[in-house]
C-alpha cells in the first residue's frame, strides 16, 4: 500500500530527476512530513518519547497480533447502497469454527452500524440408527447480542461449539461510514469533500448527490489497516484469513469492481438495476476486501502463461497454466490511454513470477483508478486501486509514468496478500518487499543505474525521516498502526533487503523468497520467519542481522580517513551514530583498491566504533571506493580531492560513483579548471540520462571559457536529448545565461512532443516579452497541463490585468492537487501586483480552499496567499482563525512554526 507518505515521496522522486515544477511542493511536504514525525511520535497516548539529539525513538505497551477466538472462514455480503444518505445497506453471513478453544460467545468488529437483526444459521448433525446415517438438521435462531460502543457486536451462542463445529452467523444492518466519529489519536483535515478528513471511514461515496460538475460519482473501500470493519461486520485483522462472495446491487450505467471473478451479473428490468456477484475463492485477510462501483470504461488484457520460462537458475520455474484475466478500469476520458498506463503489467507478472519462484496466486487481477483517494495506492487481492494520478494521456506518458506504483502493489499478491505480516508491527514484511519489488523491476526493465537511482532516492528518503524519528522496522509497541506507515516501512525497508542480497548472494536470496513464500501459503509470518529461511539457505546464524537491522532503530553514521604508508594503504573507520538507541552495527561491506589503474575488491566486516582496515598497495591508490557496492543503509563521509573524483568518474561503475563525482565538483569555481570542465563536458553525454541531466544543470550562469562550445553541446541536449527531462533542463541551462540569443530554440521547443519541455520553454520565451509573447500565451492558455498553464500564469502575472482574475480562478478550480499549490504561488504574485479590489475579490476564495481544500498542502499554499495580502483589512484576523481551526497536525505544526513569519 501506498499511504499518505507516498505523496512525499512522489514529489521527492520527480525532485531527484530534476522535474522543476516539484521541487516547491517536495520542499512542503518534506517540511511538513519531518514536523509530523515529530507531533506523530509525541502523541502517543501510551507511550514515552525518548529525545536523544533530534530525533525521537518510542517504547510503550506492547501491541500483540489479535488473539483468535473464532477462526473466520467465509464471508458473504448482500450489498445496496443508499447514496443521498450515503449508507450501505447490507447482508453479511459469516461462517465461523472456534479456533481452538470452545466457545459460546462472539465478537466481531463492525463500526457504527444500526443492527437491524442477528441470526444463528447453524447445522446440527446426528446419527439416526434407525436409517444408519448421519442426519442434519438446520436452526435459524435469533440472537442476543450487546453493541454499546458501536465498535464490537458481542454475540451470545446458544450452545458452546468446539473447534470441530462450524456455524453461521447472519447480520442484517445499514452502515454509515461517513458518520462515523473521528477516532481519537488521528489526523483530521480532509480527504473526501464533504467529509471529515480521514483515511479510516473504510468505504466513500464520492460525489454522491452528482452536484460536483466534471466528477464522477462512485463508491469505493479502502480497508488497511482495520477499515473494513466500518461496512461489513468482520474479524478485522491481517492474522485472520478468509474466502468471500459479494453481491452487489447497483444501477445498470455503473460498472462493479471486487476480488475475485465477476460469476454473475443479474439484471431486474423492474427498477433498472443489477446484481453482480463477485467470488474469492482463495483465503485472504479482512484488510484486503474491496468493493468500487462507478461509471469506468473496462479494457481488457491477460497475461499468456504458456511464454513463462525461468530467466536464470536463482528463479523458480512456473508451469505453464491458461492465460490470465487482467483489466484495466479507468474513466471513460482515459479508455485509449488505459493500455498505455497499464500495459507493462503482463510483463511485470512474468517478471515478479519468475523473481518469487511462485505463480501469480490469485483468479484474475484487475487494477481500476477512482477519484478522491485516501490513499495512493492499495493492493486489494486480485483489484488493486489507484488515485487519479495514475490517469494521464498519451503525451503525459512521455514525462513520466507510475511504473514504480503498479509494480509495487502487484509485488504485494506474493508479499502481504498470499503471506501476510501476522500483526501490524511485522507491516515491512508487506512493504519492505513491495518496495524493494521497484528496484527490481527497475533493474531488469530499464537499466542498472535507473535502479541505482530509484534506490538512492529510497536511502535519501529514509535518511530524511531519520533526522527526526529513529525506531526499529518491526514495532510491536506502537498504537497507532498507521504509524507503520513511513519511510521505515517502506524505504529503510527496502534498503535492508538489498543489503541482505549483496551479503547471502543472488541465487541465496532470491532461493530464500521463494522459500518463504511457500511456507506460508495463503497465512501469516513474522520477522523471525523470514530470518529462518534465510539460516535454513545459508547455514548460518543470522541473529545479528535481524536484530541490529529489523529489532533496532538508527543507522550507522560513518567517517573514513584515508591514509598511505609505505606498501600499504589505510582507511580509519569510525561509527559516530548514537549509541545510546542505535547498535555499533556489524557491516560486512566491499571496498575498492584502485592502484595503477587496476582494481583489487575486498570484502570486510567492520564492527567496531573505531577500527582501521589495511590494503595491500605498492603506491598511493588513485582511488580508494568504501561500500563499493553500494548496499551500506546509512551515511558515509570520506573525503576525496579533485584528482579522486576525476579518476572516480571515469573508472568507476555505477551511477552513484559517477553522480558522486560530478556532484563533488559542481561548483562554478570548479568549471574555471580544464580538466574538471571536460569531465562536466563528457558528463552531458553519460549514457544515463540522470548524469546528464545534472551535468547540464552545473553549466547554468557559466560565461567562462569554451563557452560557445559548451552552448553548442546544451543546444544539441534540447533539440535531441531522448530524454525529456534532459531536454528540458537544457532550455532551463540556456536561460540563464541571460541573453535572447536562444529564443528561436525556446520557440522551436514549443512544439516538443513532452509538456515538461514545453512548459519550460514557454517560461523561457515569455520572459524575453517578444512581440508575439501575447498570441503564445493565449495559444497554451487552455492546454490540459497544470505545468503549461502556470507558466502561462505566471507571464500573466507580470503585467496583471483585472480582467484575467477570472481566468486565474477557472484555472485553479480545474488544476490537480499536486497542480494547485504551484499555481496558487503564481496567483499570489499576481494579486500582489494588482490593485485593492482585485485583492479584496480573492479574499473569499482563497479563505475558503484554506479552511476547505481536501489536499492539506493545497490549503497551506491558500494560506500562504493570504500572507501576501495582510494589508488587506480583515486578512490578519483570517489567518489567525484558520490557524486556531485547523484540525490536521501537520499543518497546526507548520503555522505554529511559522507564526512570526
Amino acid at each position: 500500500m501506498n499511504k499518505y507518505l507516498k505523496w512525499v515521496l512522489t514529489f521527492k522522486i520527480g525532485e531527484q530527476q530534476g522535474q522543476k515544477t516539484g521541487k516547491t511542493l517536495y520542499w512542503l511536504l518534506f517540511t511538513v512530513h519531518c514536523a509530523l514525525c515529530t507531533v506523530h511520535c509525541a502523541a502517543q497516548p501510551d507511550s514515552t518519547a525518548r529525545r536523544n539529539g533530534l530525533y525521537q525513538t518510542r517504547t510503550g505497551t506492547y501491541q500483540p497480533a489479535r488473539t483468535l477466538k473464532h477462526d473466520l472462514l467465509h464471508t458473504r455480503l448482500n450489498l445496496r447502497f443508499d447514496w443521498v444518505r450515503q449508507h450501505v445497506i447490507g447482508t453479511a453471513t459469516l461462517r465461523f469454527k472456534p479456533y481452538f478453544y470452545p466457545q459460546n460467545t462472539l465478537e466481531l468488529d463492525a463500526r457504527g452500524f444500526d443492527v437491524k437483526g442477528v441470526y444463528l444459521l447453524d447445522t446440527l448433525s446426528r446419527y439416526d440408527s434407525t436409517y444408519r446415517q448421519t442426519m442434519k438438521t438446520y436452526v435459524f435462531d435469533t440472537l442476543q447480542y450487546t453493541y454499546a460502543d458501536q465498535k464490537q457486536l458481542r454475540l451470545q451462542l446458544p450452545r458452546t461449539y468446539t473447534r470441530r463445529d462450524t456455524f453461521d452467523i447472519q447480520v442484517v444492518y445499514i452502515a454509515k461510514p461517513n458518520e462515523l466519529p473521528a477516532t481519537p489519536g488521528r489526523k483530521e483535515g480532509a480527504a473526501i469533500p464533504g467529509a471529515p478528513e480521514r483515511d479510516d471511514n473504510g468505504l466513500y461515496f464520492i460525489n454522491h448527490d452528482g452536484l460536483e460538475p466534471g466528477k464522477p460519482r462512485q463508491i469505493w473501500t479502502q480497508g488497511e489497516t482495520q477499515n473494513n470493519s466500518a461496512w461489513f461486520p468482520t474479524i478485522d485483522a491481517p492474522n485472520e484469513k478468509m474466502t468471500q462472495e459479494i453481491y452487489l446491487t447497483v444501477e445498470n450505467r455503473y460498472q462493479t469492481l471486487s476480488n475475485g471473478k465477476l460469476i454473475s451479473a443479474t439484471p431486474h428490468p423492474a427498477d433498472s438495476t443489477r446484481t453482480d456477484y463477485w467470488a474469492q475463492t482463495k483465503p485472504h485477510a479482512p484488510y484486503l476486501a474491496m468493493i468500487a462501483v462507478g461509471e469506468f470504461a473496462v479494457v481488457r488484457d491477460s497475461l499468456v502463461r504458456d511464454s513463462l520460462v525461468p530467466d536464470s537458475v536463482r528463479r523458480g520455474s512456473v508451469p505453464n497454466r491458461p492465460a490470465l484475466e487482467l483489466s484495466y478500469y479507468v474513466e471513460p476520458t482515459y479508455e485509449s490511454s488505459a493500455r498505455a498506463i497499464f500495459g507493462r503489467t503482463p510483463a511485470m507478472m512474468r517478471f515478479l513470477e519468475q523473481t518469487f519462484g511462485v505463480p501469480y496466486p490469485w483468479d484474475k487481477y484487475s487494477q481500476i483508478v477512482v477519484r478522491d483517494f485516501v490513499s495512493g495506492a492499495m493492493e486489494n487481492t486480485s483489484a488493486t486501486v489507484h488515485n487519479e494520478k495514475l490517469q494521464r494521456d498519451a503525451r503525459q506518458l512521455i514525462d513520466e509514468n507510475d511504473d514504480e506504483t503498479i509494480v509495487h502493489e502487484l509485488a504485494h499478491h506474493w508479499f502481504g496478500n498470499y503471506v501476510t505480516c501476522e500483526s501490524w508491527a511485522n507491516l515491512p514484511l508487506n512493504e519492505s518487499f513491495a518496495t524493494y519489488a521497484e528496484y527490481l523491476w527497475f533493474e531488469h526493465a530499464r537499466s542498472r543505474d535507473e535502479a541505482e537511482l530509484h534506490g538512492a532516492s529510497d536511502l535519501n528518503q529514509y535518511l530524511a525521516e531519520a533526522e527526526t524519528k529513529q525506531e526499529p522496522l518491526i514495532r510491536p509497541r506502537v498504537a497507532d498502526h498507521q504509524g507503520m506507515f513511513d519511510a521505515h516501512s517502506y524505504q529503510k525497508g527496502g534498503r535492508v533487503l538489498h543489503y541482505l542480497r549483496k551479503l547471502i548472494g543472488e541465487d541465496a536470496f532470491f532461493l530464500v523468497l521463494k522459500n518463504y513464500l511457500t511456507a506460508h501459503p495463503f497465512g501469516t509470518a513474522e520477522i523471525a520467519d523470514l530470518r529462518q529461511e534465510v539460516e535454513a539457505i545459508t547455514g548460518e546464524d543470522m541473529n545479528w542481522f535481524f536484530d541490529q537491522w529489523f529489532l533496532k532503530p538508527g543507522h550507522p553514521v560513518l567517517t573514513v580517513v584515508p591514509e598511505f604508508a609505505p606498501g600499504k594503504a589505510m582507511l580509519k573507520i569510525s561509527q559516530l551514530q548514537d549509541t545510546t538507541v542505535a547498535p555499533v552495527f556489524r557491516l560486512p561491506l566491499t571496498v575498492d583498491v584502485w592502484v595503477k589503474g587496476q582494481r583489487a575488491r575486498y570484502n570486510v566486516v567492520v564492527d567496531r566504533a573505531r577500527q582501521t582496515l589495511t590494503f595491500p598497495a605498492e603506491q598511493r591508490p588513485d582511488l580508494i571506493l568504501f561500500d563499493a557496492d553500494r548496499r551500506l543503509v546509512g551515511t558515509i563521509e570520506q573525503p576525496k580531492n579533485k584528482r579522486e573524483l576525476l579518476f572516480q568518474y571515469y573508472h568507476a561503475n555505477t551511477y552513484q560513483d559517477r553522480y558522486e563525482a560530478i556532484v563533488g565538483l559542481e561548483d562554478k569555481a570548479s568549471l574555471l579548471d580544464s580538466t574538471q570542465r571536460r569531465m562536466m563536458i563528457d558528463a552531458m553525454n553519460d549514457p544515463f540520462w540522470k548524469i546528464r541531466q545534472v551535468a547540464v544543470s552545473n553549466f547554468g550562469e557559466y560565461d567562462g571559457k569554451q563557452f560557445a562550445d559548451i552552448e553548442a553541446i546544451i543546444q544539441n541536449k534540447a533539440r535531441n536529448d531522448p530524454k525529456s527531462i534532459v531536454r528540458s533542463e537544457a532550455i532551463t541551462t540556456l536561460s540563464s545565461f541571460g541573453d535572447n540569443a536562444n529564443d528561436p530554440l525556446f520557440r522551436e521547443a514549443l512544439n516538443d512532443s513532452s509538456y515538461a519541455v514545453v512548459s519550460v520553454a514557454l517560461d523561457a520565451y515569455l520572459m524575453s516579452k517578444p512581440g508575439d509573447a501575447g498570441d503564445i500565451a493565449a495559444r497554451f492558455e487552455q492546454v490540459p497541463n497544470g505545468d503549461i498553464i502556470t507558466a502561462v500564469a505566471n507571464f500573466y502575472a507580470n503585467t496583471p490585468d483585472p480582467a484575467r482574475f477570472e481566468w486565474f480562478l477557472e484555472k485553479l478550480r480545474s488544476l490537480s492537487a499536486q497542480d494547485q499549490y504551484n499555481f496558487l504561488q503564481v496567483f499570489g504574485k499576481y494579486l500582489v501586483k494588482s490593485d485593492g479590489d482585485v485583492q479584496r475579490r480573492a479574499i473569499p476564495m482563497l479563505e475558503t480552499t484554506a479552511r476547505n481544500e481536501p489536499a492539506y498542502f493545497v490549503r497551506f499554499g491558500a494560506y500562504q496567499v493570504l500572507g501576501l495580502l495582510t494589508d488587506v483589512e480583515g486578512v490578519k484576523a483570517i489567518r489567525r482563525d484558520i490557524r486556531t481551526n485547523e484540525r490536521d497536525p501537520r499543518l497546526k505544526e507548520m503555522y505554529e512554526q511559522l507564526r512570526d513569519f
